[in-house]
């Protein structure tokens, strides 16, 4: 701006320019490079952090590290009981304000010598006896405790004054190692010593009782053999062709052949059938193969009974051979042959049609769970899952056993094919799920979570692709059956007590629907898509330990319960 108001000024007056140019150069000094003769960096050390005095000094104290031994000079009350860390708690009570170095309060260091302290430590630990502590200094330290008898005879000497030793036993010696057969070494023996225990009669009639009474204990009593026997409770066991009811009729309006299930399924309204013959609860339900006609169910009065599904629904046969409960049962791929599995450790082999038992198998464990091999070509191989952690593979042409999958940790509960029946995945009470290649005795995914539970029922899905397993904690919880058998996080089904019961579940035909009975005695179903529960109802008066869906009809399934009675709803 001066340089401007200069411009137009006479250049004649030279005083009034210098001036000029000398405020210009005032005023733009800040724009000039700096003269390295006047500057700082060439002439000073500058400090980025310099020590500054804080604002109050007077009032910031000196603090006292709690663990110190020794303080240097003579520190004030207030520093030597300010607190440790921050403000004051106002509200602790003078016990939570004192110091401690332990959790029930401050351990001061004894005065004790340490070498007094260990040489009636090792005198107590050698002899049996040491001073008592309990004494004052100035007692003559004739009080002991421990030994009292040895304290005295050796007049109360510690391990370091050298008491006299102990009469050891005679040893026989030999530490000449040109010896060789003779030398003894270290392992002399000692005198009068008996290297044989052999008990005398009375201790020998002892053992004898206590050894049969084990044996007695430990052995399974054979039974004199139980009749098998069927009864056949129809009069029209075969038809004008000479079919027999194993048979699926042709003239009921439905497909039982077709391998398509129904397009689209319904929920149940109606009680439509009971059937009722067995004296008590029932422990498993499974249709006849593919075509759903009959039914088969297996109970706790040890009989096996079929009943019709169409036409009258009567009881056709009864099979009778086992002396306890039926745990499980299971069908061939024909339906010509069932298996039973009880608890009195027996495995049977049943003809459908003439009701004889064609086999019997048991390795003296109970069997929890039967399935035959789902392979046309293995209709002779079957596995069980015992109580004693194994899973056993028989064949039922010779009798033997084929092969053995020992990996649980609990009894198995379940065994379900998966993976067009190359594997099979199996459940326990170990609340665990092992994976395994058929035939391969080891398994090839092991999976077991800390929030899992035992999972004693497992249901394979029509699709072949999830596998629903009730687990004991109230759920359902869905498994891929495909390679990684990964839990499905986001289906869970909730709302039905089961804990404690192994209640069978089942999927609706067109997977819309899961279906399962609970410990309350009622039945529940939720949608699959959604996992919303869609109904439930009062099924029985006890347990309903299982729930199946019909196979070919859209709304049908049937329940079974511990109070006897198999009941059909539509």
């Amino acid at each position: 701006m001066l340089g401007l108001q200069s411009y137009g000024s006479s250049s004649e007056n030279d005083s009034d320019n210098e001036q000029s140019k000398d405020a210009t150069k005032e005023l733009t000094a800040h724009l000039q490079p700096v003269d390295k003769t006047h500057s700082l960096s060439t002439t000073l050390a500058v400090c980025a952090a310099p020590d500054v005095v804080p604002m109050g000094t007077a009032a910031v104290s000196r603090t006292l590290d709690p663990t110190l031994k020794e303080v240097a000079y003579n520190p004030r009350y207030e520093e030597m009981y300010a607190p440790v860390q921050g403000p004051e708690h106002p509200d602790l009570t003078m016990q939570q304000r004192a110091p401690r170095n332990t959790l029930a309060g401050y351990v001061e260091k004894a005065h004790i010598n340490a070498f007094e302290f260990e040489n009636q430590r090792r005198t107590f630990h050698t002899y049996g006896y040491a001073l008592d502590p309990t004494v004052d200094n100035e007692a003559d330290g004739q009080s002991f405790v421990g030994d009292l008898q040895s304290a005295y005879d050796d007049n109360g000497k510690t391990v370091f004054e050298a008491p006299k030793p102990k009469k050891m036993r005679k040893q026989e010696k030999n530490d000449n190692p040109e010896d060789v057969e003779g030398f003894l070494g270290p392992w002399g023996k000692y005198e009068n010593e008996i290297s044989v225990a052999k008990p005398n009669e009375q201790e020998r009639a002892e053992l004898d009782e206590l050894l049969s009474k084990r044996h007695k204990r430990g052995r399974i009593p054979e039974d004199k053999p139980l009749e098998e026997k069927s009864t056949l409770h129809i009069k029209d066991a075969y038809d004008y062709q000479g079919r027999s009811y194993l048979h699926a009729p042709h003239d009921l309006g439905v497909n039982l052949r077709s391998n398509a299930p129904p397009p689209k399924c319904f929920l149940p309204k109606a009680h439509i059938h009971t059937w009722t013959g067995h004296n008590k609860g029932i422990s498993s339900i499974r249709w006849f193969p593919k075509t759903a006609h009959l039914l088969l169910s297996g109970s706790m009065d040890c009989r096996v009974k079929l009943w019709e599904v169409y036409g009258d629904r009567r009881c056709v046969r009864t099979f009778s051979g086992h002396r306890q409960a039926i745990k499980d049962i299971a069908w061939n791929n024909k339906g010509s042959h069932f298996l039973s599995a009880s608890y009195d450790r027996y495995i049977k082999l049943w003809d459908a049609e003439t009701g004889d038992v064609v086999s019997r198998f048991t390795t003296r464990k109970m069997p929890f769970c039967v399935k035959f091999h789902p392979d046309n070509s293995k209709q002779h191989l079957f596995v069980a899952g015992t109580s004693d952690k194994k899973i056993i593979c028989w064949d039922t042409r010779s009798g033997d056993i084929v092969q053995e999958y020992d990996r649980h940790l609990g009894s198995v509960s379940t065994i379900t094919f998966v993976d067009d029946n190359r594997r099979f995945v199996t459940t326990s009470d170990d609340k665990s799920m092992r994976i395994w290649e058929w035939d391969i005795p080891v398994d090839m995914k092991y999976i077991a979570d800390p929030t899992m539970h035992s999972m004693p029922a497992v249901t394979l899905a029509p699709n072949g692709k999830w596998m629903a397993c009730q687990s004991l904690d109230n759920k359902i919880v869905i498994f891929s059956a495909l390679n990684r058998f990964k839990m499905n996080r986001k289906k869970t089904f909730t709302g039905h007590m089961v804990s404690g019961y192994a209640c069978q579940l089942d999927f609706s035909p067109d997977m819309s629907y899961v279906v399962s009975g609970d410990g309350d005695g009622k039945c529940y179903i939720w949608d699959w898509k959604t996992t919303k529960m869609y109904k439930k109802w009062q099924a029985h008066d006890s347990v309903c330990i299982s729930a199946l869906w019909h196979p070919h009809e859209a709304s049908k399934l049937v329940t079974a319960g511990w109070d006897g009675q198999i009941k059909y709803w539509d």
